[in-house]
């Protein structure tokens, strides 16, 4: 009987684990069995495996072949089990003797889906795999095709191959591979058209709506956009993502990692650049949070530490919204299957739009919307008390005057984005995270008003009927507004500001929801 023994790792969410592939050569009947939970693409690995050898000018081993991925209990899924599976066999059957002692070779992780040729081919979810083989101080050995992805973890580490036999020779020691040169490979890359530069200078007008995207982008609040057809409601939205700060290294490996597992097109470009995702509004609920077969993640996952823009957002189905309430309380999403529960982050800023009416046109000086109050009402039903409770901001956009497309705004993006800049570098510095996700416990020692403050307040509760959710979101918004104005202390004029950005509380309570008058105050 001959042995050997080659190290991977599955993919299981944003988790890998290692796996062991342990292959057994004994004499008996021709057969090849792969055990250890396969999964389809797995099994049919065998035939990969078999021509692949066969092309390379290796001999297939006869007798009885056993493979098994260890644990047993886990499952096993894509093609990054081939290359481990050959190199098994050949080291089995002594056509392949390592430079390094066998107990050697588990220092090593190999991934790659076999071509019949024996080409290497490029395999999904590589990157929590190389996280965890540079925790453990692995080397990698991978397809040329993932080797920029593997590098962003683990450079000094990462070995890049095109064929079988360029891994034989690098385990025989008679070609080793070199550390995978990431700045040449990344220029010879394909380039991407840049994309172009959207500046908040070129929506006309609304200035009210842009001092909310302003505060929205400052404090990583949620943000409901209500207004006409083409009054700006979709270029604000577009143009939040040029307003918040670049990825941190941390944050920019957590959003590659969720891209990776998701099968999405690795970008190397792109890196430091906050995903902004706009699905379209027949997306179901699994698109939106996640699931699947393989449990992969959903649209809010793939917005984490980014923008997720719903436009149209009565047209969403009442599941798929309410889906939404608990990622945006708690930043994270649980996709439950019967073997096992798998969890991705999903710390995202909402920002939304709709129509005021089902027409649109709710509001126009013209007089031209005839919807009644009760198709007006149950068009606003659409969305549930409980989601609109944890949008932090609602905002009535007017329709643009003629006067003003003529005119751009002198407010540009690189203004907000810098005053943006201020108010998270003091955010971060007094409690570690942004105004949104701040913590209930730490809200008496950073979102405490002044005495004017707190009579304004009560005042609210009592008149708009607010809940206790929206009292706290409306002090978190009055902080961010307090740290765009460079204020220690939240006072009645930031508290009052956050009140007037809460429309539909005011609609709700039966008071003036003032549809086109813009905030007192002038834009920051």
């Amino acid at each position: 009987m001959a042995f050997a023994r080659v190290a991977c790792r599955a993919q299981i969410g944003l988790n890998a684990p290692l796996v062991t592939v342990e292959v057994s050569l004994t004499s008996g009947l021709p057969a090849f069995c792969i055990v250890g939970l396969p999964a389809m693409v797995v099994r049919e690995s065998k035939e990969r495996v078999r021509a692949a050898l066969l092309n390379s000018r290796f001999e297939f081993p006869a007798g009885r072949i056993t493979v098994n991925l260890a644990p047993a209990d886990l499952p096993k899924e894509g093609g990054r089990f081939d290359l481990p599976i050959a190199l098994g066999l050949l080291l089995a059957s002594r056509q392949l003797r390592s430079a390094a002692p066998q107990e050697r070779a588990v220092a090593r992780e190999f991934y790659g889906e076999l071509g019949l040729t024996g080409e290497l081919k490029a395999v999904a979810g590589l990157l929590p795999a190389a996280v965890a083989a540079r925790r453990c101080g692995h080397e990698l050995i991978v397809p040329r095709a993932n080797a920029l992805e593997a590098c962003l973890v683990a450079p000094a580490l990462t070995r890049a191959a095109d064929h079988l036999l360029e891994v034989c020779g690098h385990l025989a020691g008679t070609a080793p591979l070199a550390p995978f040169d990431a700045a040449s490979a990344s220029g010879m890359l394909p380039s991407h058209a840049a994309a172009p530069v959207l500046d908040l200078a070129d929506v006309r007008g609304q200035a009210h709506a842009k001092r909310a995207l302003t505060i929205a982008a400052a404090g990583a609040h949620s943000l409901l956009l209500i207004g006409p057809p083409g009054c700006g409601k979709s270029m604000l939205a577009q143009r939040l993502p040029g307003l918040l700060p670049p990825l941190e290294a941390a944050e920019a490996l957590e959003v590659a990692a969720i891209a990776s597992v998701s099968g999405a097109d690795f970008r190397h470009q792109t890196l430091c650049e906050r995903p902004f995702r706009s699905p379209h509004h027949s997306a179901t609920v699994p698109a939106l949070v996640g699931g699947g077969a393989r449990a992969r993640p959903g649209e809010i996952s793939l917005a984490h530490h980014g923008v997720l823009f719903l436009d149209e957002l009565p047209e969403f189905g009442r599941a798929t919204l309410e889906a939404l309430r608990e990622p945006l309380e708690t930043g994270m999403v649980a996709v439950a299957r019967v073997a096992r529960e798998t969890r991705y982050p999903a710390a995202f800023q909402l920002i939304a739009a709709m129509n005021p009416c089902p027409c649109g046109r709710r509001g126009d000086p013209a007089g031209s919307c005839r919807c009644s109050p009760d198709t007006v009402r149950r068009y606003l039903g659409r969305i549930s008390g409980p989601l609109l409770d944890r949008l932090d901001m609602q905002v009535e956009l007017p329709p643009v005057p003629a006067s003003e497309f003529d005119l751009r705004s002198a407010q540009g993006s690189a203004t907000a984005a810098a005053a943006v800049r201020r108010a998270r570098e003091l955010q971060l510095a007094r409690q570690g995270v942004c105004n949104a996700r701040l913590a209930d416990t730490e809200l008496p020692r950073c979102c405490l008003p002044d005495v004017r403050g707190r009579r304004l307040l009560h005042m609210a509760v009592r008149r708009f009927g607010l809940s206790g959710r929206s009292r706290v979101r409306v002090l978190k918004v009055a902080r961010t507004i307090a740290d765009l104005d460079g204020r220690v202390q939240v006072g009645a004029a930031q508290l009052s500001e956050a009140l007037m950005l809460r429309c539909l509380d005011r609609v709700a309570s039966g008071a003036s929801a003032a549809p086109s008058t813009p905030c007192s105050r002038p834009p920051a």
